[in-house]
This record gives C-alpha cells, structure tokens and sequence, in this order.
C-alpha cells in the first residue's frame, strides 16, 4: 500500500467519523521511544557489531531505517525542546534546560499536544522534555516537562548510581582511590537485582501497561528511556558480554588537536578527565552495557504492542536525543558538534510501509511534520521541519541537502553535506573554522579550513550559514535575534 492512499484512509477515517465524545479505534497510534544519549556507533545496525541490541535492529529491519540524521543540538534539554516543538534552537533562542514553552508561547500547539488537541490519549513515561539524569530520576521529579503536552504524565525514580552492585569512578579518578559518585560524570555501577530495579526497567512496564490500558481508542505514547546517559548503571548480567580487556580503543594520534580551534576541544576529554587506557576501556565497555539494558527495555515494549494486536495499527519511532563521543579524538560524552556527538539512530516503523535504509539527511525537527502527515493532522505551517513521508514510499527521496545543528548557546554551527562537514565557532567565525572531507576522511583527523585551496569552499558555506540563520529567525515568534 502506498503511503499516499494509506494518508487517504486515515484522513478519510479522522473527518468521516471523528468526535469529541467517539474517538475511531481505526487511526493510527504513535509509539515514540527515545534512548538518551545514545550514539549510532553503539547500534549494531549502524556497523558496530560489539554492542548488542537486537531488539533495536529488529525494528530497524521492519521500519525505514535512516543513515544520515542529526539532532539540532547535541545537549539534552535544547535538543528535545527542539523536535517537541517543531522549531530550530536558533529560532526559540531556546539553548538551555527548558522544555522550550516559555519562548514559543501557550497558543502554539508541540508535537504531542497536537496529537492530544485532535483527541488522542497523549503520555510520557520518564525523560521526553529534559529531566535531570540524576536528580530528578533519583527523585522520581518532573524536570522542566511541558504539562499542556500530555494527558498525563509518569515518572520512573530510579537509585541511578546508588544503585546496589559493584561501582567504580573511572572520570578523574586516575589511581583509582576515588569513591563512586553521582552527577554528569563516568561512574560505573554494575547492579545488584533486575532490571525493575532501575528507572527504565520501570518505564518499560509502565509504558506496557499504558498500552494495554489505552489499546480501545488512539494514543501517543511518549517512552524516554535514559540510558546510556552517565551514570552507566545496568544489571550485572550486562556487563558480561564486554569485558574490557576485550574492548578496543579508536584510533587517535599526537597532535590530533593541533589544527582544532580552542572551541573545538570537548569539554570531556581523555586529558582533563585523567582516563589512562583501562579506563577509557571500562567506560566504553560500559556504556555498551547501558545500551544492551536499554535495547532490552524497548523489546519489552514493542512485545507488548505485538502481544496486543496493536503492531499494524501504530506507527513506531526510535531515536536518541543526540550522540556521545566515546574516545574518539580523546573526546568523551556530547556538546561538540563532531559526527560520532551530532548524529543520532533513527527508525520509523509505519503500517503497511516495505523495510528500507533511506541515506538523505533528515533533522530530528522533522519528526513533528512527518508523524503528523502520516495520522491526518493539519499543523501549523511555521514548524522547521520537512515532512519525511515520500522516503517511505521511496527511500532514494532527497529530503535535504544537508543537515544542521548548533552547540555552545547557539553559536557553534555544523553544516553536514555528502562530501563534508563544515563547523563554524562563532556567527562571524572569530573564533574558528573547521571544513573536514567526509569521504576521504570520515573520522575527521585533518581540517582542511587551513588549507588556502579551500578559501572558495569555507566562503559557500559561511553563505549558506547565513543564509540557514536567516531564514531560521524569519517566524512569528516576535524575538529580537539582536540580543544574546
């Protein structure tokens, strides 16, 4: 069937039958499931065969499966206030912790309100706008949630890196003398219990629950899982698939950093964080761990829409809000806008649609529209993103020709082309440029901005840049793009 006489029949079923008071079963069900700082290089799917997620790849072979897509900030709070909704960071001046409400207004409708106005069920179960991981998982609190974007809404409190097990500090703790600790840093803790002891255990069977509740009538379930987000806390049984002995470190050279700008260098690096070898091993062997819980956790879900009859009536997402550097470039976590931190796993499973791997660049922006397009719903015609529905019928469809994603309050640009990335540090590029050859150089090692051959490249693109911004700021939000 293709996606053209499916959207028919969905808006067919929404204006021919729809009330307020009786709600088809016949329209489509959203299922979005988000992993937190979940890189593609930790997806077996996507080429790494060391980490295990079945389950992911098991949806990724049913769905569409897209290799080029990049979050429009790689820090956790800006990017989800991003694709909820539906403007670029830039645009909202929103770059902070926040679920982004207070920039775009109470009359503009997010992603799920949208669903939600049009009288679906709308949840979420745990992190989908920015939630504090820790503190606010320990403390089973909302974080900076959009209330008017769900009809309710559901906390998974978690012990995180108090968890019971065998822990350990492997950031800034070089001798290994250092107790483990809680915050935005590398702790280890292999755990003690099952997985219905940790936050996305819980959210897993939440999340189940909700489905088999609300199985009568349209739904949007948001499910935020936060692993591998710091602390790397899994079952003790995840760990045993990686050893760290095993793991083996990506490449990295002596004066790697040395045609970097200073802007360039990751907050979390090798060297400030004091991580010799078994650490950096640990740390990654670890995250795998993460994930595989994680991947276990999204199985339990997708089996609980298959055992309710519900898989080819539901349109099924998975992504991570952002990537995370895991020793590459002797970087470590998120915040640069580097490919292993700016590019994300995406998949959408819709009903009726062939498996398919789709290569244009796709934004996470463009999952409001494509979502929306796809379960018959007018949205407002100022949303950024591009509907992604013609790659389901054709997974050759160009949607974009590059992607686009800023860091460091919004003044830190990628420009993410077939043949290159181009950063810009600065809207004026005062503080660095760097122009790297995705084809002959894909792990980025040689910045080519220093080169005088490539003066012309760096000048399209710093045009292409400003041209981006302009047509970003040009929306009715009514904010002065003049003061920062």
């Amino acid at each position: 069937m293709s996606i053209r006489i499916l959207s028919l029949i969905v808006l067919f079923l929404t204006f021919s039958f729809f009330n307020s008071d009786d709600i088809p079963s016949e329209r489509l069900n959203v299922l979005f499931i988000i992993a937190d700082d979940l890189t593609t290089t930790a997806v077996s799917s996507y080429g790494n065969k060391v980490p295990q997620t079945p389950n992911i790849d098991s949806l990724a072979a049913k769905g569409t499966k897209y290799t080029k897509a990049y979050c429009q900030f790689p820090v956790c709070g800006p990017s989800r206030a991003s694709f909820m909704s539906g403007y670029y960071p830039n645009a909202t001046q929103t770059f902070g912790y926040v679920s982004g409400r207070e920039n775009i207004g109470d009359d503009r409708e997010t992603w799920s309100q949208l669903f939600k106005n049009n009288g679906y069920y709308t949840a979420r179960v745990s992190k989908i706008y920015h939630m504090g991981v820790p503190i606010d998982i320990e403390l089973g609190t909302d974080g900076t949630d959009d209330k008017a974007s769900w009809t309710e809404r559901f906390n998974s409190q978690g012990l995180e890196w108090l968890a019971p097990g065998d822990g350990e500090l492997v950031q800034g703790n070089p001798d290994g003398t250092k107790p483990i600790q809680g915050g935005n840093v590398m702790t280890i803790v292999k755990a003690d219990g099952q997985d219905i002891v940790h936050s996305d255990g819980k959210t897993a069977e939440k999340a189940s629950d909700l489905i088999r509740k609300h199985k009568e009538k349209p739904f949007f379930l948001a499910v935020g899982f936060v692993r591998p987000h710091v602390p790397f806390v899994a079952p003790r049984a995840d760990f045993l698939p990686y050893p760290h002995e095993n793991i083996e470190l990506p490449y990295n050279f002596e004066g790697d950093w040395d045609d970097i700008p200073e802007k360039g260098i990751n907050y979390v690096t090798s060297k400030n964080a004091k991580m010799n070898d078994v650490q950096k091993k640990k740390a990654i062997a670890a995250y795998y761990a993460s994930v595989s819980y994680m991947d276990r956790q999204v199985g339990k879900v997708l089996k609980t829409l298959k055992d309710e009859g519900l898989e080819d009536n539901t349109i099924i997402i998975f992504t991570s809000d952002h990537g995370f550097h895991l020793g590459e470039h002797e970087f470590w976590m998120k915040v640069s806008v580097k490919e292993e931190s700016a590019k994300v796993p995406l998949i959408i499973k819709v009903p009726g649609m062939e498996p398919a791997s789709c290569d244009s660049f796709v934004e996470l922006l463009d999952l409001y529209p494509t979502v929306a397009e796809l379960a018959g719903l007018s949205y407002s015609e100022h949303l950024q993103g591009k509907s992604l529905v013609k790659t389901f019928d054709d997974p050759e469809h160009q949607v974009r020709d590059m992607a686009f994603s800023v860091t460091q309050n919004g003044q830190t640009f990628l420009l993410r082309t077939k043949n290159r990335a181009y950063i810009q540090y600065g809207e004026d590029a005062s503080q660095g440029i760097e122009l790297f050859d995705m084809e002959k150089d894909p792990k980025q090692y040689t910045n080519l901005a220093l080169s005088p051959e490539y003066a012309a490249e760096i000048k399209y693109f710093q045009m292409r840049l400003d041209e981006k911004l302009k047509s970003i700021r040009s929306n009715d939000l009514g904010i002065d793009y003049n003061i920062r």
